[in-house]
């Protein structure tokens, strides 16, 4: 099944943590390691407990650390973006449309750094869209990545959706989550350390 098939046969739970996990492989963009300041988030994400309230606390804790204001098409401000855009109402109309621009938004960043100089490939976002549909898509190795780590948390969270599982799953999206964040955060020093 397609990410886009696994994204619109989602449940509310299913969505937001789907939608939580892209911005979570993102962080190394906004926060520093060890920082996890989309936890509150995660927490919400079973049954949509408190969700409105811990949504505007991240918000708040990210923008007090934003510093100065980047380019509009810079990576961390997509993703901020994406967060600025996030749902108050724990409803999967409005999840499933947030699910889809993370998922976007998290294979775009992930694209920059596939790229040697950090731009944009002309035909990237055509490739992420095809890819995103199933279609067989010439992707870099950190899209190709991302692309499997969000088809693998969309197939975790739906098989234990609803079951004694569910936290089990949670965790293992999580867990999955965290492995994609290390990858994006050694790219990250990689690229620093052959700049510098």
């Amino acid at each position: 099944m397609s990410l886009l098939e696994l994204i619109e046969r989602a449940d509310e739970r299913t969505l937001a943590a789907a939608a939580v996990a892209c911005l979570d492989r993102c962080l190394p963009l906004l926060a520093g390691a060890g920082a996890e300041p989309l936890r509150p988030l995660w927490a919400s994400c079973e049954e949509g407990r408190d969700w409105a309230n811990r949504l505007a606390s991240v918000r708040r804790e990210l923008d007090a650390d934003a510093g100065a204001v980047p380019g509009a098409d810079d990576p961390a401000a997509l993703v901020r973006a994406s967060l600025a855009t996030a749902p108050s109402d724990f409803a999967a109309p409005a999840l499933r449309e947030w699910a889809d621009l993370c998922s976007l938004v998290a294979l775009r960043v992930h694209g920059r750094f596939d790229a040697p100089d950090g731009g944009r490939a002309e035909d990237g976002d055509d490739l992420v869209e095809a890819a995103r549909t199933g279609e067989p898509a010439a992707l870099g190795p950190l899209v190709a990545g991302e692309l499997e780590r969000q088809v693998r948390i969309l197939e975790i969270l739906a098989e234990t959706s609803g079951t004694t599982g569910s936290g089990a799953g949670l965790r293992k999206a999580l867990d999955l989550s965290t492995e994609g964040r290390r990858v994006l955060r050694a790219v990250m020093s990689r690229r620093v350390r052959v700049r510098g």
